[in-house]
């Protein structure tokens, strides 16, 4: 039985404080005169403000002796009754008249049929996507309450939660069995299997927690995922099967063992572990991710380091561009004492700093990297993994989170190239709506054409290294979907 404290069913504390007792539990002047004429004696009248109280509070008449003290005593002195005065209704006639003027008042009605036909709906629609009896319990209560009905016992929610979750989760389980097929099925049987010298079974391994998602143990990650793959298409096997159960089926299967497992029914059992494989292959394609993005990361931080670099061994070069400026300008300026010899001047300061040639230079090269434009040194640290990252990118399905799909786009159009042996790759063909580089017609983002000494940026690294790094980076799709 599914414990009550568990579930919003509506019941006492064990301890009721002055806050709830004055809110709740005191009856205004308009139900004090309503009781009034509807009891004899001031028995009758403790116990029909009680039982009205209750009612407001909890929808549903609780036994007198379910009612704290508390409670009582509040409603006794709101009524300025001696504390003598015990809560009675009198004939049990009496009792059942109480609750029909309660519910007349509040306008609720009493109809367990019908409250008991919107539970078992609203607990038959609930269990298609959750799991848990507490769960489908508080989803009956809301149907109940929101039709203005009397709630039933408890239990009798409880029963109905427990029986038509087992009816819902056999149907489930039995759909599952036959989208498997009998291959499928023998391969989910045989994860219970003895394996190895160790003795563990594939079962065994398929609940181990993964190992910490770092660069180094991609090629073993590599290889569980190709290994969990083997096993069956999961995303057809549990096709019209929500997310949600499917997570609480592989739960429950992880926390089992073979042996108790195997106590299970057959179509059970397998479910479970047809559950669990779908899990564990779509853990194994997240931690690939979180690999991916942790090493872009990681390569985006050499560059913006690298950048910090540039910029410290660029400031004697500025500072020398800034004297020859102020030389220039100084030669030029129309009020100085010789202005016919300006231009011969600025001509001489100029050539005196290395000439045109070399002080454009410098500017290029300032100007390339004025700003965040860490981008263009992203390619410097890529090669190294560019051959593991195009393995793992064609592991994965991955799939846009925003209308945004630019940089899948890149990433297409990069594997399309991939074999291809040179630095930089063409633009994709133009067509509407494709993707633009920013700065791929300017001299700050390629370098120009004015100074073969200036960086250039690679098409895939500026293309990407950005939105890889970023926190909303797309991650892998169901593994039912993916390659």
């Amino acid at each position: 039985m599914t414990s009550i404290e568990r579930t919003a069913y509506p019941q006492f504390r064990r301890l009721t404080s002055a806050r709830v007792l004055h809110v709740f539990f005191t009856p205004s002047d308009d139900e004090v005169g309503w009781a009034r004429e509807r009891s004899e004696t001031t028995e009758s009248l403790l116990a029909l403000l009680v039982a009205l109280k209750c009612f407001q509070k909890m929808a549903r008449f609780c036994p007198l002796e379910e009612v704290p003290p508390p409670v009582i005593d509040h409603v006794r002195r709101s009524l300025g009754l001696a504390p003598e005065i015990e809560p009675d209704h009198g004939a049990a006639r009496t009792l059942r008249w109480h609750k029909g003027q309660v519910r007349k008042r509040l306008g609720a009605t009493r109809d367990m049929r019908r409250a008991k036909a919107l539970a078992e709906a609203a607990i038959r629609e609930a269990a298609l996507v959750r799991n848990h009896p507490p769960d489908l319990i508080n989803i009956a209560l809301e149907r109940i309450i929101e039709a203005s009905l009397e709630l039933p016992a408890y239990s009798t929610l409880d029963d109905m939660a427990t029986t038509i979750r087992a009816e819902v989760n056999e149907a489930i389980f039995a759909g599952i069995v036959s989208r498997m097929g009998p291959e499928g099925r023998l391969r989910a049987l045989g994860l219970l299997a003895t394996a190895g010298t160790d003795g563990r079974s594939v079962f065994n391994r398929l609940k181990k927690p993964a190992q910490r998602a770092t660069w180094s143990r991609f090629k073993a990650q590599a290889e569980y995922l190709d290994e969990v793959d083997e096993i069956g298409d999961t995303g057809h096997w549990l096709e019209g099967v929500a997310p949600s159960k499917v997570s609480d089926f592989a739960g429950e299967a992880a926390a089992q063992d073979v042996d108790t497992l195997s106590r299970y029914g057959d179509a059970k059992k397998v479910a479970l572990v047809a559950c669990l494989v779908h899990m564990a292959r779509q853990k194994a394609r997240d931690d690939l991710a979180e690999m991916l993005c942790k090493r872009v990361a990681s390569i985006t931080k050499k560059a913006k380091e690298e950048l910090d670099a540039i910029r410290v061994r660029q400031r004697e070069v500025q500072e020398k561009l800034i004297g020859t400026y102020r030389t220039v300008l100084e030669s030029l300026d129309p009020e100085a004492d010789e202005p016919g010899e300006g231009p011969a001047r600025a001509v001489a300061a100029v050539e005196d700093a290395g000439g045109f040639a070399a002080q454009l230079a410098d500017i290029e090269e300032v100007s390339a990297y004025h700003g965040d434009n860490y981008e263009v040194l992203v390619h410097r640290f890529f090669k190294a993994d560019r051959a593991v990252i195009f393995d793992l990118a064609a592991k994965l399905d991955l799939v846009a989170t925003s209308s945004d799909a630019t940089a899948l786009a890149a990433l297409r159009h990069a594997q399309a190239w991939q074999a291809a042996r040179r630095d930089h790759i063409p633009l994709p063909p133009s067509r509407p709506g494709r993707l633009m580089m920013r700065g791929s017609g300017s001299r700050r983002g390629t370098g120009g054409a004015r100074s073969p000494t200036a960086p250039t940026r690679a098409w895939w690294s500026a293309s990407t290294s950005r939105r890889w790094c970023s926190p909303t980076w797309p991650r892998s799709s169901a593994p039912g979907t993916s390659r």
